[in-house]
């Protein structure tokens, strides 16, 4: 029986051998990014980016990866996760990653995806008797990264005349060194000093690296699953208390997305200044269907102080500063200004057969000064004061062809925020998803992000609705519809509101070196209107928008990309519209690869900004906002430098045609030009 279903594999490894060619031509994170992960205008994207990167630099064991491994792909379904598992549990061994053609459920589109993040190792005998210093010697893989990046044109903070400048240079520098051994052990430290930052603060008589990160991990040392000293983030049931933020929300990929998966501790490596743990956590497994997982952090937060009405001889937080930004005399006063102790924990049980998950989470969080209670009546629901307990049940089933999923919480006052859906196939061809969400205006998740509109986790009620139909080989077409309400006023919005949205999706294989996909989403929402009325107005506005791409291999070295976006705005009975084209050239010539962009871009207002994924250096994210009138290109150049040595080189460049100066306040440049050069090595270790 298995080797006919080999060699129904093997009849289609020619396509297969193809398509793994395409896919080491370019950059196979960005593309998925890019054409599948992110929502227009969502920038939230840096951190899944690097996850991915760190999947793809090594790759899982086909044989090995567990469940939970699998699912942090972002890629299979629930169905096809299991039938992998089943496939090796019935079979053995896959022997070839051609094999991955006869497992149920598994198409070429999955396969095309999935390669370069997998692979098939033969393990070294004894290989767990060998020490962990020796590993980390002869085992493991790791680099170290240098990046300078830096805007040519001169902002206004930088201005020496000017009273509340920048302190520090225009220069950005970080400093990268990463060792790990995939499912065993990793050490990382980064630092990074941004633009407008000195390389040092002074304060008192210290002087301290403007951010820095370090993290260390074990894995799967006897019944430790997990140990993680430093920097680091937890996910666990549907975000709801702990969001990794790697929940993808509502995109392109209207299906597969839309669950969170329990991805447990993991080590932060990304240069953003919030919003991680600081501390020691750890997954225990006491039993084979158990996990334990603990954790303690403590970090300090930047802060806007201000003296307590009630008691002047104290003071209290106004705003919790999040940028990471040390630039000016108010940026450095608020630094480090409050200290958040962060304890909790999660106790997961599954099934023999992975079938049923059921999780308890509870996080409890402290602060050495509180929260001023808020004075705007969008935000009286806020959270406020100096502590907040929160707790959790989630849970997951997996019956037939169907996986029901879910999550409740409840906060320190009582309020709670609950999640439910199901992933379903209902034939080889369809699949569907059915999320159901409920936040209460005034529940509190200080680590959290649920699935929904805003992303806050509190003052939001809606369902949503994902189809994903592929007709046949070529042609693939996929839907979302979500309906959602907000309770409460939102900023801006000051009576309660309520929306829709909905996005339809044509992916064609013109040939095996053509796609074309055909995008459009229209959502609507409510907003203020803005006029001499004391008591103001609160209309419907409505956004729809189009997008084309043309993406084509010329031949083995090089591959184009057309890509077409056009808005349009409608609010108080009037419309504006918006309109950006770029084409892609992509050279692949092995020692030097190049990159480039040639972009116009015609918006006539914020509203119809138009957001495209743009290719960066190793480990770089760009998405920036075409806005206004005016062109746009880019050049990114990689060289190896040796079989150890990789250089980039990038140079973007907007020019304005609507406009004399950029930006506003310290940001602001004079002129219609802003240039950006970017300069990286990666060392490999």
């Amino acid at each position: 029986m298995r080797a006919s279903l080999l060699l129904f594999g093997l009849w289609l490894s020619a396509v297969v051998c193809y398509a793994q060619s395409e896919i080491s031509q370019s950059d196979v994170v960005q593309n998925i990014i890019e054409n599948q992960m992110i929502s227009q205008g969502e920038e939230t994207g840096e951190e899944l980016y690097e996850f991915l990167m760190g999947l793809y630099s090594q790759p899982l064991d086909i044989n090995k990866a567990t469940t939970d491994q699998l699912r942090k792909l972002f890629i299979l379904t629930e169905l096809q996760v299991q039938s992998l598992v089943d496939y090796r549990n019935k079979y053995g061994r896959i022997l070839t990653i051609y094999e991955l053609q006869a497992i149920p459920h598994f198409d070429l589109p999955t396969i095309r995806n999935i390669i370069p993040f997998v692979t098939i190792q033969d393990t070294p005998l004894h290989e767990d008797n060998i020490g962990l210093p020796r590993r980390m010697i002869s085992q493991s893989h790791g680099y170290a990264l240098m990046k300078y990046q830096r805007t040519l044109q001169a902002k206004r903070g930088y201005h020496a005349t000017n009273p509340n400048r920048y302190y520090g240079t225009a220069d950005q520098w970080l400093t990268r060194v990463r060792i790990r051994h995939a499912h065993d052990f990793s050490i990382g430290f980064t630092a990074d000093k941004d633009a407008g930052e000195r390389h040092t603060l002074s304060k008192g008589n210290q002087h301290e690296s403007d951010f820095y990160s370090f993290h260390f991990q074990l894995q799967n040392r006897n019944k430790i699953k997990n140990f993680v000293l430093g920097d680091y983030k937890i996910q666990f049931g549907q975000g709801l208390l702990l969001n990794a933020g790697f929940g993808l929300g509502k995109n392109a990929e209207t299906v597969t997305t839309t669950k969170r998966s329990d991805l447990g501790i993991i080590p932060y490596t990304s240069t953003i200044e919030s919003g991680y743990f600081r501390g020691a956590a750890f997954t225990y497994t006491p039993f084979k269907q158990w996990n334990i997982t603990g954790f303690y952090s403590r970090t300090r937060k930047d802060a806007t102080l201000i003296y307590d009405p009630q008691d002047s001889s104290r003071t209290i937080v106004k705003t919790i500063r999040s940028t990471g930004l040390h630039r000016t005399n108010h940026e450095i006063n608020s630094r480090k200004q409050v200290i958040q102790e962060t304890a909790g924990g999660n106790l997961l049980f599954n099934t023999r057969n992975r079938d049923f998950t059921l999780g308890l989470t509870f996080v409890m969080d402290a602060l050495s000064k509180p929260v001023d209670q808020p004075r705007q009546p969008y935000r009286i629901y806020d959270f406020y004061g100096s502590k907040n307990l929160s707790a959790s049940t989630s849970f997951s089933y997996r019956w037939q062809n169907i996986n029901f999923f879910g999550e409740i919480a409840a906060s320190h006052n009582g309020s709670m925020a609950m999640v439910a859906g199901l992933l379903g196939h209902l034939s080889p061809k369809i699949q569907t998803s059915l999320v159901l969400r409920n936040y209460k205006r005034d529940f509190h998740s200080m680590h959290g992000g649920g699935f929904g509109e805003s992303g806050n986790t509190h003052n939001e009620r809606g369902w949503y609705w994902g189809l994903k139909y592929r007709y046949s080989r070529q042609l693939t077409l996929s839907a979302y519809f979500d309906q959602f309400k907000f309770p409460w006023l939102k900023h801006q919005v000051s009576m309660p509101s309520t929306g829709y949205e909905y996005l339809a999706r044509i992916e064609y294989l013109l040939s095996r070196s053509t796609r074309l996909h055909l995008q459009y989403k229209k959502e609507q929402q409510f907003d203020d209107y803005n006029n001499d009325e004391v008591i103001k107005r609160t209309l419907p506005g409505y956004r729809s928008s189009y997008i084309l791409n043309l993406r084509q291999q010329a031949d083995k070295r090089i591959y184009l990309n057309t890509r077409i976006q056009l808005s349009r705005f409608t609010f108080n009975a009037s419309s504006t519209k918006g309109f950006a084209l770029a084409q892609d050239i992509n050279i692949d010539l092995r020692k030097i690869k190049l990159n480039g962009r040639y972009a116009l871009f015609d918006t006539e207002d914020h509203a119809n900004r138009q957001y495209i994924y743009e290719k960066d250096v190793l480990y770089g994210f760009s998405i920036p906002a075409y806005s206004g009138k005016g062109s746009r290109y880019y050049l990114v150049a990689q060289y190896k430098l040796g079989r150890k040595i990789d250089l980039w080189l990038r140079y973007a460049n907007t020019l304005y045609r609507d406009r004399d100066h950029i930006g506003s306040g310290l940001e602001e440049i004079k002129g219609n030009r802003k240039s950006e050069v970017k300069v990286q090595a990666r060392f490999k270790i």
